[in-house]
């Protein structure tokens, strides 16, 4: 059974970060809803045909300044690989996480704000 990582991800770091906006697509009032941190899972990982899957997962973060981007960014990756790490809710079993690719700058066309992410490696499986 494949399950939506974003889904799991979301709600969860919404409870951690109340005032920011957490979702997996932008809108196009991004300015209006700063900081947010966005998961998208990037096409590519797979699974073991019986259970565990291995997912991709983009975190980024938007805010105003590099600083404040930085700061977001580097909670959410200790959030990611030290409490999600290991975890278990009602409907999934996260097992190992790896950080792929650090929480770095990334290019944005919007010079209003900053964007700052990381790419993680987590594996998982639903609730049995």
């Amino acid at each position: 059974m494949l399950i939506d990582i974003e889904g799991e991800l979301i709600p969860r770091a919404q409870a951690r970060w109340p005032d920011a906006v957490v979702r997996d697509e932008l809108d196009n009032s991004l300015l209006d809803e700063l900081p947010t941190i966005q998961f998208l899972q990037v096409p590519a990982g797979g699974d073991d045909g019986l259970k565990v899957a291995r997912m991709l997962i983009d975190m980024n973060v938007y805010a105003p300044t590099r600083a404040e981007a930085f700061r977001l960014a580097i909670e959410v990756h200790d959030w990611i690989t030290r409490v999600v790490r290991g975890s278990t809710t009602s409907t999934l079993v996260t097992g190992l996480i790896r950080c792929l690719s650090l929480p770095a700058e990334r290019p944005y066309e919007n010079k209003a704000l900053r964007r700052v992410g990381g790419t993680y490696e987590i594996f998982c499986h639903p609730v049995s």
